[in-house]
């Protein structure tokens, strides 16, 4: 009877190929990562935890309205803004109530932290915040608060990177803005009046001998 294609050498060599691979790799050093005594190193954009920088929020929902699994709650009220101008008319506020995330539901999928309009949502590596009563994995404005002040610093920017449009445009803005303001002290045409010099008394004319 041929032997079957794929299986060359005596009955048992696979099994004899495998066991000594073990046996190799149990003389060799261990180089599991003993948590939690030995912290991982974690990748710079780790989705750990999500960070709210409450002055930034404006209740404007769309981080609510695109979870695909709705586990934002956002409450809020309206509050009048008194006018700061004689004939102004008043003005009206949202204010945040509240502003809770359910990690037990979330997926980490980040759109709530890519359609915010205002950069009041954070990512943050951390990961240790595992609780025994689901009810605890429900975070409240102020532990995500909390979160905020473990979010790293952002990634410095690639020398040869184009420079932000936001960045662009407040420089050349300021660079104008510097211009002009040469030109008025330069030019005595456009520069800003100056005030004629003080007259001082005057003897009075009296005739030649």
């Amino acid at each position: 009877m041929a032997p079957l294609p794929g299986f060359s050498g005596f009955p048992g060599s696979g099994l004899a190929k495998g066991l000594a691979v073990t046996l190799r790799t149990m003389t060799k050093k261990s180089v599991t990562g003993q948590y939690p005594d030995t912290q991982p190193d974690l990748a710079p954009r780790t989705r750990g935890v999500i960070g709210l920088f409450e002055e930034n929020c404006t209740v404007c929902m769309l981080c609510a309205r695109e979870c695909p699994d709705w586990c934002i709650y956002i409450d809020s009220h309206k509050e009048t803004v008194p006018a700061t101008t004689p004939g102004g008319r008043d003005r009206s506020r949202n204010v945040l109530d509240r502003f809770a995330i359910d990690f037990s539901l979330c997926m980490y999928c980040g759109i709530c932290i890519e359609v915010c309009p205002f950069d009041a949502l954070f990512w943050s590596p951390e990961f240790e915040y595992a609780e025994t009563d689901i009810r605890e994995l429900t975070h409240e404005r102020d532990k995500l608060r909390e979160w905020m002040w473990t979010v790293p610093a952002p990634p410095a920017l690639d020398p040869a990177a184009e420079e932000p449009k936001e960045l662009a445009a407040a420089r050349k803005t300021a660079d104008k803005l510097a211009a002009t303001q040469a030109a008025a002290e330069t030019d005595p045409q456009t520069g800003p009046p100056t005030d004629p010099p003080a007259a001082g008394p005057t003897e009075p004319k009296g005739e030649e001998p």
